[in-house]
């Protein structure tokens, strides 16, 4: 019989998959960098506006330096490519940040690369679908003012497809990341084609002057200046993000792992940096102008701008440029941008609950979440990153600045602890290694990562320095307070291993002296003589019927109708001044626990099986509180007698066609259902 919620999940979600379907192709080099790649190139979305955007506030003058700005943060890129490209090298079979701080590190160091990674999944959701949303407001302009709500949709939707395994196809990860690397290689193509030839023409903003801020009226001098310089790398850094993906699925690659992962790797950083860096000098050429706020930095000849102005997003614009603002390539540029960050978005879908799920199997996380769903998700985890990205675009209403402020801590996080982590490996590799070519190849794997543990401690520094106090510190925040419960929740997890661990002693101790049985009683029917049945054939050493007296008629019927069947059970009638089931019962088995300590207490409990779901709602309410209630109390073991009423017969028939379960034994062969109370001792 399936509940409600049972059921409204297989409306939702879908029937289950078999486990075999988890079993997929390895991914080749094109299939595996389109795959891997779209969380890193959708950042062409967004990476360069967020450079344009900071640099602005120095005016027009400072926005010249945005191509060089791309270039220093695709150099970091490059030297971060070849430290990962030596972690594959040592973690032929997949490590990841996490495991790689974790078992060169130790524990502390792997948790916190994990919490760091943790929440730049969630600000991946969070960005991705507030830039999509801008672009989608780009195409349609009456929507202009419900980017919160789009972006938060945009997320909801998200999950349900995760949640209902949409998306397993190898196509829908590949298409959108090449139909986007396409789309922006042929634009940037056609863009460079017609500046050369001078019929390029300019972006919509191109007319408008920037209005710098009152530090900077002089342009980009001085410590502010330099200050402002560093803050826009450290922004256009979110370029970075995802940049990992092949190193920590060196698992999923087709043989020779290693060397297709690092491939992979390679081609992604490539692909990056020319998408990245032709927008830049793209939108240079057409002169597009981008301001956090248009109406108060933006200027047209000297006065304000319009008030019906659109600030559209620089790919936009570089498509009206390149391709007019009412053609097919300007529809086709937001379509597949777009996409592409939708499918970015999906990728941390799959990306946090697997972390979730081996930090849960660690003992870092509850352990609902290390175990797949019916449609073999981590359902729990998908639910989890999808509550938390919902939350953060709402609070921040999809403004892309103030989440991209959060974004790039916890990845240099991760990254620093991870090149910190080989480090020690090539160490610790070293002193193993007695060959001398061997040795060499050792020392210039370290070299390169002690080049990339001090580029990515600098790039760190670096963003806390220049945006703590424009937002960088609340990621800091999230990640102690989620370091700390994932601290304090190994140390429940080992405290409860410790305390349910087996020794020489535990068998004798688990033994009871006695069995005492009690019997619920709230109206002789037919639910309570089968309970009775089965504690009967269990041989107790004492057998009990109790009436919690609620109602003095009731009360009246029920002994009376005992006595008249005879049944050889003592039947003990509990005041309940309050009209309560729970305390009297409580005091009498306490009662029972202070003359015994020894003696173990059994509860059967008769409770209906229905075969509708709302039907639940007015049955067992009772017991389910009961049951709450007992399972509390040391040395007491509830057992559920359920018994079958005769619409549920129909909705069990149901159930076996979905699972097969045509050996289920009938109404009067169904057993209780034993609950063992928190001291671990059952009957």
């Amino acid at each position: 019989m399936l509940t409600f919620l049972e059921a409204l999940k297989r409306v939702l979600v879908g029937r289950p998959f078999e486990t075999e379907s988890l079993k997929q192709q390895p991914l080749k080099r094109f299939s595996g960098l389109g795959k891997l790649s779209s969380n890193a190139l959708s950042s062409v979305a967004y990476a360069p506006d967020e450079i344009l955007l900071t640099l602005a506030i120095a005016g027009l003058s400072a926005i010249h330096f945005s191509p060089y700005i791309g270039i220093a943060v695709m150099v970091v890129m490059f030297v971060i490519i070849a430290s990962y490209r030596q972690s594959i090298r040592a973690y032929p079979r997949g490590g990841g940040d996490y495991i790689i701080a974790s078992t060169n590190l130790g524990p502390r160091a792997g948790t916190t690369a994990a919490a760091a990674l943790l929440i730049d999944f969630v600000l991946t959701v969070a960005v991705s679908m507030s830039a999509a949303a801008h672009y989608l407001v780009a195409a349609l302009p009456a929507l202009q003012g419900h980017r919160g709500e789009i972006a938060a949709w945009g997320v909801a939707l998200l999950a349900f497809v995760s949640l209902r395994g949409f998306g397993r196809s190898r196509w829908t990860q590949v298409l959108p990341t090449y139909l986007f690397i396409a789309g922006i290689l042929t634009m940037l193509i056609v863009g460079s084609l017609l500046a050369a030839t001078g019929q390029l023409g300019l972006a919509p903003s191109a007319s408008f002057t920037v209005a710098p801020e009152a530090q900077f009226e002089e342009g980009l001098t001085g410590f502010f200046g330099a200050l402002l310089l560093l803050r826009a790398f450290s922004t256009g850094s979110a370029a970075l993000t995802g940049i990992e993906a092949p190193s920590s699925s060196v698992h999923e690659m087709a043989r020779p792992r290693a060397k297709t992962a690092a491939s992979v790797l390679v081609w992604l950083g490539i692909l990056a940096a020319v998408l990245t860096l032709g927008t830049l000098f793209l939108a240079e050429t057409t002169g597009v102008r981008l301001v956090e706020y248009p109406h108060e930095a933006l200027r047209l000849d000297g006065g304000p701008i319009p008030e019906d102005y659109f600030q559209i997003p620089v790919l936009g614009q570089l498509a009206m440029a390149v391709f007019g603002p009412a053609s097919l390539g300007y529809a086709l540029i937001l379509v597949l941008t777009i996409w592409v960050l939708w499918t970015a978005g999906s990728t941390a879908f799959k990306s946090f609950p697997f972390l979730a799920s081996l930090l849960a199997t660690d003992g870092y996380l509850p352990r609902q979440l290390r175990t797949r769903g019916d449609r073999l998700g981590y359902s729990n985890g998908i639910l989890a990153l999808a509550i938390a990205a919902i939350v953060l675009v709402l609070l921040f209403d999809a403004h892309l600045p103030g989440l991209i402020q959060m974004y790039v801590v916890g990845v240099f996080v991760a990254f620093t602890l991870s090149q910190a982590g080989m480090l020690k490996h090539w160490k610790r590799k070293y002193v193993q290694t007695p060959s001398r070519p061997a040795r060499a190849k050792i020392v210039r794997s370290r070299l390169l990562n002690l080049v990339g543990f001090v580029l990515t401690a600098a790039v760190l520094v670096v963003v806390l320095v220049t945006k703590f106090v424009h937002g960088a510190w609340l990621a800091l925040v999230a990640i102690v307070l989620l370091y700390l419960i994932m601290y304090s929740l190994h140390r429940h997890y080992e405290a409860v291993d410790r305390e349910l661990a087996v020794d020489p002693e535990t068998k004798t101790k688990a033994l009871p002296a006695r069995v005492h049985a009690i019997i619920l009683v709230s109206s002789v029917r037919k639910p309570v003589l089968r309970a009775l049945a089965f504690a009967r054939a269990s041989r107790p050493s004492k057998l009990d019927a109790i009436v919690v007296d609620t109602d003095e008629e009731r009360t009246a019927q029920a002994v009376q109708k005992w006595q008249d069947l005879g049944i050889p059970v003592p039947l003990t009638v509990l005041a309940s001044p309050y009209r309560e089931v729970a305390p009297p019962l409580l005091d009498y088995i306490k009662g029972i626990k202070r003359d015994a300590p020894r003696d173990l207490v059994v509860v059967y409990v008769p409770e209906y099986v229905v075969g509708r779901w709302w039907e639940q709602l007015v049955h067992n309410q009772t017991a389910l509180r009961i049951k709450a209630r007992l399972h509390f109390e040391p040395g007491v073991v509830v057992a559920s007698v359920p018994w079958q009423l005769s619409e549920s017969t129909h909705s069990r028939a149901i159930f076996e066609d979905d699972f097969g379960a045509s050996d289920a034994a009938g109404p009067a062969a169904d057993p209780p259902q034993h609950t063992e109370s928190t001291d671990g001792k059952a009957s």
